[in-house]
């Protein structure tokens, strides 16, 4: 992803009917009335989904006339309720209680769980190509304030789980770019990720990161508390860097479904300890007289189960880093945030592979792009992820 403020661009809103029927409304905790962010809304028996956003709002599309809607959040009940199109549905999750069979004890290596989990995903992933659509974002902010924002419509392909060397590719297909008109506010500075972060991190799919005999020998593994997620017992796994290595290890949370022992969910957060090689871990490219100090770099993964396959459903990546120009005496604070939901997905002869000319490189920038793939109809009928009360606000002020 790319902090770059080019010139802004301001693309009009458009709108087709062939996901007419569309779905909006809020998700509540139900004890204390407070909005969830990034619970996973679906459309029961159909491939739509999203996500909410910050404020926990959502807005979810269909070819069809939904009849329900379902949502889930690590730590809350799965909650399955009637769509309603007429007004904006409030939509409150009461937290999961988990319990435990008297007689069941969770018990066990780390080490070995992770050896099975890893051992079963050829068994508990898609064993033919698959294609998604997706919904991406990018947005970074200059201390508090926005100075970024960039929207993209994209399709990923997948090959098949029991292929490690596939043409996994992601391609663009429309976007929008808004930024601040301010010069002080430029900044060309490249971080890991962008539109291909679900090829690139998808960690169950790219084993050779970090989920392999090799690199898991650099970590001290700790069973943690089992939670619930989808109504599903979970194994928690702790990974702790135990070593020094050349690069950057992790701190990081794991989540297999006790049952099938898929992957469920994926928390990692690059170890800071050492500057230098933190900087490695995240930086793709600067300008030579720009200092870059390395703050935070997390990743979320998510992964959904349907059909009896566990897929890829949610990626989000945060860096925070203090950047400045060298002849300046303070350094500046930037979040950069990239957030991807899969919002539909094609199986069969629907699964067009993604062709070299065609797909977007890691090495690309989306803000250098976005001209190429600008679009009046942007929003058209996509489902997106809801920009938040703040970013709305930061879009009404970099469109002026």
């Amino acid at each position: 992803m790319t902090i770059l403020c080019l010139l802004a661009c301001s693309l009009a809103y458009g709108q087709t009917d062939t996901l007419r029927y569309v779905v909006r409304g809020t998700v509540l905790d139900a004890q204390g009335g407070r909005p969830l962010g990034y619970v996973s809304v679906t459309l029961p028996g159909t491939n739509y989904a999203t996500v909410t956003n910050t404020d926990g709002t959502f807005v979810i599309k269909s070819d069809l006339p939904p009849r329900f809607v379902t949502f889930s959040l690590l730590g809350y009940k799965v909650q399955t309720v009637p769509a309603d199109r007429d007004q904006l549905m409030r939509v409150r999750l009461t937290r999961g209680e988990f319990t435990l069979d008297p007689a069941q004890v969770v018990t066990g290596d780390p080490l070995t769980i992770l050896r099975d989990a890893i051992y079963r995903i050829p068994e508990n992933c898609p064993s033919e190509p698959e294609l998604f659509e997706c919904f991406y974002r990018e947005t970074a902010q200059k201390r508090q304030r926005f100075i970024y924002v960039s929207e993209a419509v994209t399709k990923v392909y997948k090959s098949s789980f029991k292929n490690l060397f596939g043409r996994d590719r992601t391609a663009v297909e429309k976007s929008r770019l808004l930024n601040s008109p301010r010069r002080s506010d430029t900044l060309a500075v490249k971080v890991i990720g962008g539109p291909t972060q679900a090829v690139d991190l998808d960690l169950v799919k790219t084993r050779h990161l970090i989920l392999n005999e090799e690199d898991l020998t650099s970590y001290r593994l700790e069973m943690m508390d089992p939670v619930m997620i989808d109504d599903r017992r979970q194994f928690v796994i702790q990974l702790i860097p135990a070593m020094e290595e050349e690069f950057a290890l992790q701190h990081g949370v794991i989540y297999i479904d006790m049952e099938t022992m898929a992957f469920t969910r994926i928390e990692l957060s690059l170890d800071m300890s050492d500057p230098e090689k933190a900087t490695r871990a995240m930086l793709v490219r600067k300008p030579a007289d720009i200092r870059f100090k390395p703050k935070e770099m997390s990743l979320l993964l998510n992964y959904k189960r349907e059909g009896g396959k566990s897929r890829l459903s949610y990626v989000r990546t945060v860096f925070r880093f203090n950047c400045d120009a060298r002849r300046r005496i303070w350094n500046t604070e930037f979040t950069a945030i990239a957030e991807m939901v899969v919002t539909n997905r094609f199986s069969g002869v629907d699964a067009v592979p993604i062709e070299r000319a065609e797909s977007f490189r890691s090495s690309d920038a989306l803000a250098d792009k976005t001209q190429v793939y600008a679009d009046p109809d942007f929003w058209k009928d996509y489902n997106i992820i809801e920009p938040t009360e703040s970013l709305e606000h930061a879009l009404g002020r970099l469109k002026k």
